[in-house]
């Protein structure tokens, strides 16, 4: 309530600033910096079931049986029931990345029925006449064994269904596949393996996945997710995290080695994020790395976004355990980051380039920057940065570092690092800001004064949390509409600002952590928050170059409520303007370009807007706030635009 008072006091004095000529001026032939293509990107972090249940399309948890109650997401059943009939077994002699199998022994002679039963991530979405690819590992002697599968309803109904009679291996791990397609569609299916016949049979990595992955990869992505980030057309995409780079403690840290090569042998990791909140838990919060660092530099590229990998400094969280590598024990973390290049890069005869190419991609990521330490902050954490600054450029002398300036945008802890980092030459001050929405509003020119120096800014994380008790931060028009007042000072300061991402990502709405999340998704169906558009609008329309806009003799950040910035893009021709009104009431703006060849006689408008600062997409109306296009009227030598109310204006001249 009282973020909400302030919010409305804020937008009562804006309401009270004298009415100004309103004529932004915009000098087409003098532009003052170039716009990184790298400017507006993504930060994947699995966060609110973002990999697992989300963006990886596996639909069976806990397929290997590792979670810390190994038969989590199973129901077992037998008739009659039979002491002995499923165990779980360790072989953790013979395989320590994957220990866990299940054993199901079914006597000759017996009549029986036994069923493994697997409950999904919040149940598994199927859609009818999509085929879906069933498999598992297993291991047998002799058997006269049948196994049945099938995909059961809300009501306990197939709807769809197969058979395989799975032929004995001797006991070695094989594996086993079918396709089958589903008879209907369901939000909250389970899959049912029904086994029958005699004899002993382990199994392992039951799977299931949708036919329709991302480009068909088996095993692969959601498609329907990644199109939403495929569409954005980001300049980069900055993963796996996050906090998960840290871990509560450095058991738990994120290994990238772990997560590549064949997925049978990828190590599980609780995830961070299955205990971090005590009022949102998550006790089936695993991370089975099937999305794993092969994955994300495959994903960049499919959609043609720079990756930007964060590693562990040799630090945890600290606000959890603080717990810290000694600097004479860092070589292994340092070397962890040599190595990642080798292998994003790196020649098939090289050692980590050659278990890349062994994956399928024999061509180089071209991998040009990575993260170091994730919300870190300190000494301690300079001291570590340097060791790991001073290896990586004495073997990649061009290779950029991204390094945290901490979990603040500004105290003390704020500027020893960015003194700190700016001394060092580091390349990117990685700078984070979770704030109420009038901080955005009121930081429009946050950027201005910054020098320009060789080290740029990432603003690598921002939301803004509008009015509400935690975790209640909803992400509304009013938080969207200051983040694209804000931006319009990011762009502005292109020559100090180089990489701008939201966060969070994605949430399931099931199984969230965070709300102010800038895609939801449920078992079926994906969709945009306000602020996903705003932010495609501004990667979809960023230019090549900034033009300096002014009113008044001033940069546009706030007067009248109006917050502007311009841009070139050379490649078509056009002149972008990107303009808020956070006024409850329209606005009409006159502009002057100087500088055209000729004059300018088209020009589009793509707007969003809504009279209600509080209303939100769902997936009842995913499109209650989403972006008009309209063709505007251009004439005259300071043609006039309309603002509507509280809305984000997105206009191309040509």
């Amino acid at each position: 309530m009282k973020q909400k008072l302030q919010i409305l006091i804020f937008l009562f004095l804006a309401l009270r600033v004298p009415a100004q000529d309103k004529l932004f001026k915009i000098a087409v032939d003098k532009p003052v910096a170039a716009i990184a293509p790298t400017m507006y990107g993504v930060f994947f972090e699995d966060i609110n079931m973002g990999a697992d249940g989300g963006i990886y399309a596996e639909l069976v948890k806990n397929r290997s049986f590792e979670f810390f109650r190994p038969l989590m997401g199973w129901k077992v059943e037998q008739e009659p029931h039979r002491e002995g009939a499923v165990l779980v077994l360790n072989r953790k002699g013979q395989n320590t990345n994957n220990p866990r199998f299940l054993r199901v022994t079914l006597q000759p002679g017996q009549r029986q029925a036994l069923s493994l039963t697997n409950e999904g991530f919040r149940g598994m979405g199927i859609k009818k006449g999509l085929y879906y690819d069933f498999s598992f590992m297993y291991a047998s002697m002799e058997s006269d064994i049948k196994i049945r599968v099938s995909l059961r309803n809300a009501k306990g109904q197939a709807i769809g269904e197969a058979a395989l009679v799975p032929p004995a291996t001797g006991g070695a791990w094989k594996k086993q596949e079918i396709r089958f397609a589903a008879t209907d569609t369901e939000e909250k299916a389970r899959l049912k393996i029904s086994i029958e016949g005699s004899g002993v049979i382990d199994l392992d990595m039951i799977s299931l996945f949708p036919g329709d992955t991302w480009k068909g990869r088996k095993g692969g992505m959601r498609a329907d997710m990644v199109q939403m980030l495929a569409d954005m057309k980001p300049g980069f995409i900055r993963f796996p995290g996050g906090c998960i780079v840290e871990g509560f403690d450095l058991s738990q840290r994120y290994q990238w080695k772990k997560t590549i090569g064949p997925i049978e042998e990828r190590q599980l990791l609780i995830n961070r994020w299955n205990f971090e909140f005590a009022h949102r838990p998550a006790p089936d919060y695993f991370q089975t790395f099937g999305l794993g660092f092969f994955e994300y530099f495959q994903l960049a590229e499919d959609i043609g976004a720079e990756p930007l990998p964060i590693l562990n400094c040799g630090m945890a969280c600290q606000f959890n355990s603080a717990e810290l590598v000694p600097l004479d024990q860092l070589d292994p973390y340092i070397q962890d980051a040599l190595d990642l290049i080798e292998f994003a890069n790196g020649a098939v005869t090289s050692t980590w380039g050659k278990i890349r190419s062994d994956m399928g991609h024999p061509e180089p990521f071209h991998l040009k920057m990575m993260g170091v330490g994730n919300e870190n902050w300190g000494p301690q954490y300079l001291e570590r940065l340097q060791l790991f600054q001073k290896a990586i450029s004495a073997r990649y002398p061009d290779f950029k570092i991204v390094a945290s300036s901490g979990t603040g945008p500004e105290g003390e802890r704020f500027d020893l690092l960015n003194r700190g980092l700016r001394a060092m030459n580091i390349d990117f001050v990685d700078e984070h800001y979770y704030q109420p929405p009038q901080w955005f509003f009121g930081n429009a020119k946050r950027y201005d004064s910054y020098p320009r120096t060789a080290t740029k800014v990432f603003a690598g994380e921002y939301a803004a949390h509008p009015a509400g008790v935690a975790p209640e931060k909803k992400n509304n028009w009013l938080a969207a509409l200051s983040v694209a007042a804000f931006l319009t000072g990011v762009e502005r300061n292109a020559a100090v600002v180089e990489m701008a991402s939201y966060a969070p990502l994605f949430a399931h709405t099931e199984g969230w952590q965070w709300s102010p999340d800038l895609i939801w998704v449920n078992n079926l169906n994906v969709w945009g928050t306000p602020d996903y558009y705003v932010q495609k609008l501004y990667s979809l329309n960023k230019g090549s170059k900034v033009l300096p806009l002014t009113m008044n003799d001033e940069v546009v950040a706030g007067q009248d409520s109006l917050y502007a910035s311009a841009a070139l893009d050379e490649h078509t021709g056009e002149v972008i303007l990107k303009v808020v009104n956070a006024l409850p009431r329209a606005q009409s703006v006159s502009l002057s370009l100087t500088g055209l060849k000729k004059p300018a006689t088209i020009a589009r408008l793509s707007r969003l807007q809504s009279s209600d600062l509080y209303a939100m997409n769902s997936a009842e109306h995913p499109r209650a706030i989403y972006p008009e296009e309209i063709a505007i009227p251009w004439s005259g030598k300071q043609p006039s635009i309309t603002l509507m109310p509280y809305s984000f204006n997105v206009i191309r001249i040509k």
